[in-house]
């Protein structure tokens, strides 16, 4: 008997020993997507990065995701429902998405939250961003050299101080080459609706604009230019796949540093809330990807400026700007401040379309 029990002790003493050499728990990371996970587009962006954080941390992170969660009350339940299943840090990349999440997360308080595009933070919950509107304005550059109706068209998703940012930054780069350039904008009040872009883009193409932009989630925009032999600007992603002809360039956006950041810091016991909003300085926005009939003058000159970007010398939002009511929102060579980017509500001169009520 005494043999058997010494036995028991020695296997109980060894299946111990190897638990204890087994490595710590993965993290477990979340994210929600507003639409599906596409070959193109804000989700594959964002989706790239979660991609990225399993890549840099292997064994040490379980992540999953849900794709296609309307803003609202399907947000809600979906985010509760991640909260629920054990995820120690969720990620929600669309701006809607903020309310639900500050809800959520009052109830986990032991849960991280990330506010992707949001701008309330909470002890549990942080906010990160970028500026876009960098690659807007350098993207404007090239769209004002490759124009020749001087008419560019823009298919906006709502009229939220980022999209502004875009529309605005994108007309004054424009018009840094080509005083004469307008912009016309159409409002889809949604972030995502093929059909809808689509048939935006072909109204704004028979209005005269022979290069497009949009601040949407799919690369319908794209399709529709190619189509008619026209241009446009691709946005998250390189859209060459649908477009090869019609790309101008890419404003594409890059989440993985910044995701794995994050996943590490839950790891390390160390994350907190915070915000961060990052540019062409730190890699999270660049123009790129230049399609065929772009000239190399024309490249040449768009990445010198957005050299200039990310060294300081340059600023989209350097006065003197006007909007297009004719009020001055910046004199001469002053600068517009953070804040007044972040709550923009106007819309500069040049763009030839109100905004909506």
């Amino acid at each position: 008997m005494y043999k058997n029990l010494a036995a028991v002790l020695a296997a109980v003493c060894l299946s111990g020993a190897a638990f204890a050499q087994q490595p710590d728990a993965p993290v477990k990371a979340a994210w929600v997507y507003v639409s599906p996970v596409a070959d193109a587009g804000w989700t594959r962006q964002h989706d790239l990065g979660r991609r990225a954080v399993e890549q840099a941390l292997g064994a040490q992170v379980k992540t999953t995701y849900v794709e296609n969660v309307p803003e609202g009350a399907d947000a809600e339940r979906v985010i509760r429902d991640l909260a629920r299943q054990g995820n120690q840090i969720i990620f929600a990349p669309s701006f809607g998405y903020m309310g639900p999440m500050l809800k959520v997360a009052r109830e986990f308080p032991k849960v991280k939250f990330e506010a992707i595009t949001g701008t309330k933070q909470a002890a549990n919950v942080a906010t990160a961003n970028a500026r876009y509107y960098e690659g807007r304005y350098l993207a404007g550059i090239a769209a004002g050299r490759m124009t020749r109706t001087n008419k560019a068209g823009y298919v906006a998703g709502f009229a939220v101080p980022e999209v502004l940012q875009g529309i605005n930054a994108f007309t004054l780069g424009m018009r840094s080459v080509n005083p004469r350039a307008e912009v016309r904008v159409i409002w889809l009040n949604a972030w995502f609706d093929p059909a809808r872009e689509r048939e935006a883009a072909m109204t704004l193409m028979d209005q005269g604009a022979d290069v497009l932009a949009f601040h949407t989630a799919t690369s319908a925009v794209m399709a529709a230019a190619q189509e008619r032999g026209k241009l446009a600007v691709a946005y998250h992603s390189d859209m060459r796949n649908v477009a090869p002809q019609a790309q101008i360039a890419a404003i594409t956006h890059r989440w993985g540093d910044y995701y794995t950041q994050r996943v590490k810091q839950v790891l390390a016991g160390t994350w907190s809330s915070g915000d961060l909003w990052g540019g062409v300085d730190k890699d999270m926005v660049r123009v790129e990807a230049f399609g065929p009939k772009v000239p190399q003058e024309v490249q040449t000159e768009v990445l010198a400026h957005q050299a200039d970007i990310a060294a300081g010398r340059l600023h989209p939002f350097t006065g003197p700007i006007y909007d297009n009511t004719g009020a001055v929102h910046a004199a001469p060579g002053d600068v517009l401040k953070d804040d007044e980017i972040l709550s923009m509500n106007w819309l500069v001169q040049g763009v030839r379309t109100p905004l909506p009520r």
